[in-house]
């Protein structure tokens, strides 16, 4: 007779008796049901078809930069790690790191080097959750970046941040290459298309845009009307003339921007000849007499102005600094008597119109870049009304601080917080270029120590102090090491403030020297 063979159990008769138990099948025991389990499982492998090979992504573009110097990497990766949500804690005079990483990406940048490919991702997640970081972030981290984007969702701001996701853009100086991806590229390449070409040669980017205008979404026009702002000269103001009757309004408000940057356009002219006639000098008293416009027409909508006003502020008031701001101000001078700009800030004004008049000019200083009338707005760092109220405001000065030289700029600042302390500088500070130079260094230091002394909290200069730590030359920690003692208290103080303070100017100067550290790290090796 034939030898007869039992039927090896299913799969599914194998996971029953697994979750029933054995015992309940006393034919079977533990190891019985292991060995089959094993077998079944080497049948049911061996049974399957095996799938074609994925195709391998494409590797990621060569970045021929230089690598790191082996410190500098080393330190990268401790900033990384001090990101939000990895756990890491912040006490006392612990230097904040995630905030050195700008200055860290900046200073890498310039020495032109290639980020290390094991530390991209952790890059990239802290630059997912700081936008300020992103430029420096992606500029460092090459095309790889763009490369780990494609494949993680969480890293598209990469892709959004840089236009064209990284795809070639012709050279501008080939017509037909540039004239074929602005006819048929995604938005995004035509608007870094545009960008380049604007760069390298104006007209031809300007005449790109002529040729196509009329058949863009308003919302587009708005994105590649911006980019003329790149170059902008008096050969475009045809174009920007055409542009002020586009059915968007956003259009037409951006088109009359940058006409009233052009001190010789037509449209310059116009709102002269408006904002003068509504500005005299009563050479009897010497004083400013301002009548603002009663009406705001049809023209005057068309050349830019916003006829209805926010909320709470006049129209007549609204009309006239708009006129004044689109006002070249180098018309101002004949009209009030051949004055400089300082003389004329200097003037009175009548009937409570020199805030609104002086505002405007600062707004038309800043537009225009104008160094002579952004100096004369400013004044003295020590005048009284410096600090306000005044006719010109703290977030105005800062805006008017930004036209001048980088140590003209420090110079002033330094100034006023010698005249007025730390309570009203933060906007100020903000603008000054870093390192800060040493009059402006030396001035808040000198500064952070009355306010010690005075016996207030440390965190009540809490903003300065984050400043400090970013934008002080390294070379300051020298004055700060007889600063991080605690000194004894007056009766007066807050309680337990000058320990506080010891430990504000302990974290101050641990994170100067560890700057200065970091940028020796990243110093090129001499060969």
């Amino acid at each position: 007779m034939p030898e007869t063979t039992t039927p090896h159990p299913t799969w599914d008769d194998l996971v029953t008796t697994a979750l029933l138990g054995t015992d309940r099948r006393p034919s079977t025991t533990p190891k019985d049901l292991l060995d089959e389990a094993a077998l079944q499982t080497v049948r049911r492998r061996a049974g399957l078809r095996p799938s074609p090979a994925a195709t391998p992504p494409t590797p990621a573009a060569a970045d021929p930069r230089p690598p790191l110097p082996p410190l500098a990497r080393n330190r990268l990766a401790m900033l990384l790690t001090d990101r939000p949500g990895t756990g890491t804690t912040r006490r006392g005079a612990t230097p904040d790191l995630l905030e050195l990483l700008p200055q860290w990406l900046a200073t890498a940048n310039s020495h032109g080097y290639a980020a290390p490919p094991e530390l991209l991702p952790a890059l990239l997640d802290a630059a997912r959750g700081r936008t300020d970081l992103r430029p420096g972030a992606l500029a460092f981290s090459g095309p790889r970046a763009l490369w780990l984007a494609r494949s993680n969702p969480d890293w598209k701001f990469a892709l959004r941040a840089t236009p064209g996701s990284g795809a070639t853009l012709p050279p501008p100086d080939e017509p037909d290459q540039v004239q074929r991806l602005w006819q048929q590229g995604l938005f995004a390449e035509r608007v870094a298309l545009l960008a380049t070409v604007r760069a390298h040669d104006p007209e031809a980017a300007r005449t790109l845009l002529e040729n196509t205008w009329n058949t863009e979404r308003a919302e587009d026009r708005l994105m590649f009307l911006d980019s003329l702002r790149t170059g902008l000269a008096d050969a475009d103001e045809p174009f920007l003339e055409q542009a002020l009757t586009d059915r968007s309004r956003n259009v037409r408000a951006t088109a009359a921007e940058l006409l009233s940057a052009l001190p010789r356009s037509a449209l310059a002219g116009r709102m002269a000849d408006r904002a003068l006639s509504c500005v005299a000098l009563d050479r009897t008293t010497g004083t400013v007499v301002v009548e603002a416009p009663h009406e705001c027409d049809a023209a005057m909508e068309r050349d830019g102005l916003v006829a209805k006003p926010p909320a709470g502020r006049g129209e007549r008031s609204w009309w006239l600094g708009q006129l004044i701001e689109a006002a070249p101000l180098d018309r101002w001078p004949a009209r009030l008597g051949g004055r400089t700009p300082e003389e004329i800030v200097a003037l009175p004004v009548a009937d409570d119109w020199r805030n609104e008049l002086h505002a405007a000019w600062c707004r038309a200083a800043v537009r225009q870049r104008d160094i002579g009338w952004s100096r004369a707005l400013l004044g003295t760092p020590t005048a009284p009304d410096a600090a306000g109220p005044g006719a010109v405001s703290l977030a105005e000065r800062s805006k008017l601080l930004a036209a001048l030289p980088s140590s003209e700029r420090a110079e002033w600042v330094a100034g006023f917080i010698a005249a007025h302390g730390l309570s009203e500088a933060f906007q100020l500070l903000g603008v000054c270029a870093t390192p800060w130079a040493h009059p402006l260094g030396g001035a808040v230091v000198d500064a952070l120590n009355i306010a010690r002394d005075a016996g207030s909290y440390p965190w009540s200069f809490s903003g300065v102090m984050g400043l400090a730590e970013r934008c002080l030359d390294p070379e300051e920690a020298v004055r700060l090491e007889s600063l991080t003692a605690t000194v004894e208290e007056t009766e007066d103080a807050a309680p337990g403030a000058g320990s506080y303070w010891s430990e504000a100017f302990q974290r101050l100067l641990g994170t100067l020297r560890l700057r200065r550290t970091m940028r020796e790290e990243l110093q090129p090796r001499r060969t």
